[in-house]
């Protein structure tokens, strides 16, 4: 991979950055359960010996309670506020922290869990992914990105989350040498804006963040946002007129085509013979430090003592040889962790909840608790996501069904549907959760058309 140009314009400073509302690894945001770390993971990565200083550091200066997110990061909650210092000297020690100190907030790059692992990727993304954090960590201009500006790198990995939206997007394309197609402000299954070769990719992004900061100025934090000003083509333009090669019209007829909205469970190929890998989710995105104790020292006897976190708030064990999977997998569901599809929590989701959380209506994760108890007599098995007030924290993207609570115990119930933003269409108002699983045994039941 070429080395980045050693010139590039630099926008102009930005006034001082205000202090993020979000949570980070040096900066632990409060809640009604106690403060929240969060721990961002360079492609959702752990050693099994980082994961076990997770664990020790969550037991030890916090509640023992840990959120896996759908970014492939993991949240520490419950942090005691005199523990507060001991825990990020724990998570430093243990090699959690950003290469530069300033540069926590701007770790945002999502890759699959199964790069470099996966059978039908096109690409190898890791090492560009690393050129990629290098250059977001250690580049100081770019530290003045919202701590929500987030990247993708898409290797066309059939164990993909393609939903969510980021700022820039990254796909490849088939055949040698490497291409990528790119957009703004979507997903990779949008068509591109453009196509750079592999080598270009790093050169492409600093270009682009670059120009993005000098356009947005102290206005804009989100690509999204400057796009509604300046479009894309407009955008293109200017980007064009600084790169030192020429952005490459996307192919006609390519586009990226969307992965499976099941979230994955059980056992899937890997590239190399005679390995695989194995998935797992947590209930309402949830472990506590005794799970993830016992995962890494799973990851010990089975694998390579890795383990790798997923964009659907679950885990994934890779490098397993094939005839230890079932094995694990057993071990991975007596552990408490969801193995089967079937299972009604393995398709639902859920915010934090007004047991946590100030803005919180109603208490979404019990309330979810309660909705898979009642789904589990029915074939219905749909994905849902509840959201205890309008921001949708839980979600990235739009679930097909979304209950969003208008007080306690009491939901709004959307369908997603193309025709109508945000969550879709108003199905019932002011519904209970015994009347919302009553509503999904009707009309998502096996053989169901709305399933």
């Amino acid at each position: 991979m070429r080395d980045r140009p050693t010139t590039v314009d630099l926008p102009a400073p930005r006034s001082e950055k205000s202090v993020s509302a979000c949570p980070g690894l040096l900066r632990i945001v409060q809640a009604l359960d106690g403060g929240i770390c969060r721990v961002k993971l360079a492609g959702g990565v752990l050693s099994s010996q980082q994961a076990r200083a997770i664990a020790e550091a969550a037991e030890r200066c916090a509640s023992g309670v840990l959120e896996l997110t759908n970014r492939s990061n993991l949240q520490i909650r419950g942090v005691l506020a005199e523990q507060q210092d001991a825990l990020i000297e724990r998570l430093l020690a243990a090699d959690l922290g950003p290469s530069n100190p300033a540069a926590d907030d701007v770790r945002n790059l999502l890759l699959s869990p199964a790069a470099g692992l996966d059978p039908q990727a096109l690409l190898d993304t890791r090492p560009l992914a690393a050129a990629l954090l290098d250059l977001l960590q250690n580049t100081p201009a770019l530290h003045g990105l919202s701590a929500k500006f987030a990247l993708q790198l898409d290797g066309g990995e059939a164990l993909a989350m393609r939903e969510h939206p980021h700022d820039i997007w990254l796909s490849a394309l088939p055949g040698t040498p490497a291409r990528l197609a790119f957009g703004l402000a979507g997903c990779p299954t949008d068509t591109p804006l453009g196509v750079v070769d592999g080598e270009q990719a790093v050169a492409l992004v600093e270009h682009l963040l670059m120009l993005f900061l000098q356009l947005a100025g102290n206005e804009h934090n989100r690509m999204r946002q400057l796009l509604s000003a300046l479009p894309a083509p407009q955008l293109l333009q200017q980007l064009q007129a600084r790169l030192p090669f020429a952005v490459q019209a996307p192919p006609p007829t390519w586009q990226r085509a969307p992965a499976s909205q099941r979230a994955p469970m059980g056992t899937y190929p890997q590239q190399q013979i005679g390995l695989c890998m194995v998935a797992a989710g947590a209930r309402l995105g949830r472990i506590d430090a005794g799970q993830l104790r016992a995962v890494a020292e799973l990851a010990e006897q089975y694998g390579d003592a890795s383990l790798r976190l997923t964009p659907w708030q679950g885990l994934l064990l890779p490098n397993i040889p094939e005839q230890s999977a079932e094995a694990l997998v057993k071990k991975l569901a007596d552990l408490g962790l969801l193995t089967d599809a079937q299972e009604p929590l393995s398709q639902l989701i859920a915010c934090t909840g007004s047991a946590a959380c100030a803005k919180g209506l109603s208490d979404s994760k019990a309330d979810a608790l309660r909705l898979a108890e009642r789904l589990r007599t029915s074939t219905a098995r749909p994905q849902v996501h509840l959201s205890a007030c309008p921001r949708s924290c839980a979600a990235a993207h739009v679930a097909p069904f979304t209950l969003l609570a208008s007080s306690a115990g009491h939901y709004q119930l959307y369908q997603r549907t193309p025709q109508q933003p945000g969550f879709g269409q108003l199905l019932a108002d002011a519904i209970t959760i015994d009347e919302a699983g009553d509503w999904f045994a009707t009309h998502c039941a096996t053989g169901n058309s709305d399933a």
